[in-house]
C-alpha cells in the first residue's frame, strides 16, 4: 500500500510543485515560489532512478505548462474553428511537448553518476537546466515562455539581468535550489555546520544579486529625449478584418493621432492597419505628408504581400526623418521570428488538411532577415521586436548597435482575451529593458500598452480593453550593460566547463562499507 501511495503521490506532488511555479510569474508575481518549487522538485529527484526522474520532471512540466500557458487555448477556442474536444486535445499536446524539457533535464541529471553530491547539484544541475531551456527556446523556432528567470523581475535577483540576462537568473535559481537540496536534513537529522554553511551560501548569493541592483550600468541621456504617444485602438479581434470595419478602424487611429501631432513619435500597434500595405498606398502617402507637416514620425504595424505572393508581418515608419512614402515603405522592418501555427505551420502539408486551426488567416508568413536596420524615429533609432520576438533576447542583442536608443515592441494580444498571457508578455518586455539598459516602448491593440525605463520599471501604462493614448517622455541611455556586450557567452562557457568537471569526477558515489571479516580458519 505504501508503495502504491508513493508511486502516485510523488508524480502528483511534482505536478503541484510545477503548478505553484506559475504563481511566481505575472500577474500573481509571488516570486519566492519559483525557488521553492525547484527545491521541491529536486528533493523528489534525489534518490530517483533515471526513468522515475524523467517521469517526475515530466509531471512538474505538466503542472507548470498546463497552468502557465493556458492562455493559448483562448485563441484556439475563439479563432480555431474546431470542436472543444479537438481544441483541448491540441492544448494537451502542446503542454506534453513542453513538459518533455524538464523531463529531459531530470532524466539526464539522474544518469549523471559523480563521486560528490555537490558536483551534481551545484555544477551539473544548473548547467543541464540551461541546456534544456535553451533547447526549448530553439527547437521548432523556440518557445522560451516561462523561463524561471522571468519570475524574478521584481525580486532581489533582478540585479543579475544586466550581467547575465534572464538565463543567468535561471542559473542562479537552480544553483540556490541545489544548495537547499544538499542541506535539507534527512528524516529530521540536523547536521549543524553543513546546514549553516549552505544557508550562509544562499544568503550570500542573494546578497550579491541584490548588490548588483545598486550598480548603475547605464545613465540617462538628457539630450536624447522624446515625447512618444502610443495609440491603443482596442479593436475587437472578431471585427478587425471585416471589410465593413476597415475605414472605421483607420479613422479611429487617425482621429486619436490628430490629437497628438505635437508628439515626436506616434506608434500604432501590430497590424493596426486592417488591410495589406499594397492596397492602401494613397492612405500612407497622406499619412506621411501629415506627419511630415507636423514634424512627427508615425510607426505602425501593417501586413503585406509581395509580388512573389509571400506574406510579411511588417512595421513601417513614415513622416519626419523618413524619405517620402512610395510603396513599399522605404523604412520598414519585417518580422523574423515567426510564431508557430499563428504565422507559419510546421509540417504544413500534413497539418493544414487536418483542421481549420491550421488555416487561420495569413498563417503562411515568410520571415524577414535576422539582422535589420533600426527604424528612424525623428532623430533617434528604434530597434524593433514584433510581438513574440520580444521573448528572444539573442535576436534583439544581435540587432543592437551603438546608435540604438530604444526598443519598441508592437503587439496584438487580443487573440488571448482576458487571460494571463498578455501580462506575462509584459513581464518579458520588462526583462529586455533590464538586460540591455534601454527603454522599452510597448504599443498594443488592447493592452498592456506601456513604457518601461532602462531598469524595467513601468513608467506609465494604459488599462487593458480600453481605447486610449499613452503620452510620455522617453529618455535614452548612454553606456552598455555587461549582458549587452557579452550576451549568454559566459553561461555557455560555464556549461562546457561544468561538463568537463562532471566527466572528471564521473563514477559511483563513494560510500564506506564495513570490511567483511572472514570466520574461516
Amino acid at each position: 500500500m505504501n508503495h502504491i501511495v508513493r508511486q502516485i503521490g510523488q508524480p502528483l506532488a511534482a505536478a503541484l510543485l510545477g503548478a505553484s511555479a506559475t504563481l511566481a510569474f505575472a500577474p500573481f508575481s509571488y516570486w519566492l515560489l519559483m525557488p521553492v518549487s525547484l527545491w521541491g522538485l529536486f528533493l523528489l529527484l534525489q534518490s530517483a532512478s533515471p526513468k522515475k526522474a524523467s517521469l517526475l520532471g515530466f509531471c512538474w512540466g505538466l503542472g507548470q505548462f498546463a497552468t502557465g500557458v493556458s492562455w493559448v487555448y483562448v485563441s484556439i477556442d475563439h479563432f480555431g474553428g474546431m470542436p472543444a474536444i479537438a481544441g483541448l486535445s491540441l492544448m494537451a499536446l502542446l503542454v506534453m511537448y513542453l513538459s518533455l524539457y524538464p523531463a529531459l533535464f531530470a532524466g539526464v541529471l539522474a544518469r549523471c553518476s559523480v563521486r560528490h553530491a555537490a558536483i551534481k547539484w551545484l555544477i551539473l544541475a544548473p548547467s543541464l537546466w540551461l541546456v534544456a531551456d535553451g533547447l526549448r527556446g530553439w527547437v521548432f523556432t523556440g518557445f522560451p515562455w516561462l523561463w524561471p528567470g522571468y519570475s524574478q523581475i521584481d525580486s532581489p535577483l533582478a540585479g543579475v539581468a544586466p550581467v547575465l540576462g534572464v538565463q543567468g537568473i535561471t542559473w542562479l535559481l537552480v544553483l540556490m535550489a541545489g544548495l537547499a537540496t544538499l542541506i535539507t536534513p534527512k528524516w529530521g537529522a540536523w547536521q549543524g555546520r553543513k546546514q549553516l554553511a549552505g544557508l550562509a551560501a544562499i544568503a550570500g548569493l542573494s546578497a550579491c544579486a541584490y548588490g548588483l541592483n545598486t550598480i548603475q550600468w547605464v545613465e540617462a541621456h538628457p539630450e536624447k529625449q522624446q515625447t512618444v504617444s502610443l495609440i491603443q485602438g482596442n479593436i475587437p479581434q472578431a471585427l478587425k478584418w471585416r471589410p465593413d470595419q476597415r475605414w472605421p478602424t483607420l479613422m479611429k487611429y487617425l482621429d486619436l493621432t490628430r490629437q497628438h501631432w505635437d508628439s515626436d513619435v506616434v506608434i500604432w500597434p501590430e497590424a493596426a492597419i486592417p488591410a495589406l500595405e499594397r492596397d492602401l498606398p494613397r492612405f500612407f502617402e497622406q499619412l506621411d505628408t501629415a506627419a511630415k507637416n507636423n514634424h512627427t514620425t508615425v510607426i505602425t504595424g501593417v501586413l503585406d504581400q509581395n509580388a512573389a505572393g509571400q506574406y510579411f508581418n511588417n512595421v513601417i515608419a513614415v513622416g519626419a526623418d523618413t524619405p517620402s512614402y512610395q510603396y513599399p515603405a522605404p523604412k520598414q522592418y519585417s518580422k523574423h521570428h515567426l510564431l508557430p501555427f499563428g504565422e507559419f505551420v510546421p509540417f504544413e502539408s500534413l497539418l493544414r488538411p487536418l483542421a481549420p486551426l491550421f488555416n487561420l488567416p495569413m498563417s503562411s508568413f515568410s520571415p524577414g532577415e535576422a539582422i535589420q536596420p533600426a527604424l528612424p524615429a525623428n532623430g533617434l533609432a528604434y530597434i524593433t521586436a514584433l510581438c513574440y520576438e520580444i521573448a528572444f533576447p539573442a535576436q534583439i542583442r544581435a540587432n543592437l548597435t551603438p546608435d540604438s536608443n530604444a526598443i519598441i515592441t508592437l503587439s496584438n494580444d487580443a487573440w488571448f482575451g482576458r487571460s494571463i498571457g498578455p501580462l506575462q508578455h509584459l513581464e518579458i518586455a520588462r526583462m529586455r529593458a533590464r538586460e540591455f539598459g534601454l527603454p522599452v516602448i510597448r504599443a498594443t491593440n488592447n493592452g498592456v500598452t506601456a513604457i518601461m525605463d532602462a531598469r524595467g520599471n513601468i513608467q506609465q501604462s494604459l488599462p487593458q480593453f480600453e481605447t486610449g493614448v499613452l503620452t510620455t517622455t522617453v529618455t535614452s541611455t548612454v553606456g552598455l550593460t555587461p549582458y549587452r556586450q557579452w550576451g549568454n557567452t559566459p553561461l555557455w562557457i560555464w556549461v562546457v566547463i561544468s561538463g568537463l568537471i562532471g566527466w572528471r569526477y564521473r563514477g559511483q558515489p563513494c560510500h564506506r562499507t564495513p570490511r567483511k571479516i572472514s570466520t574461516r580458519a
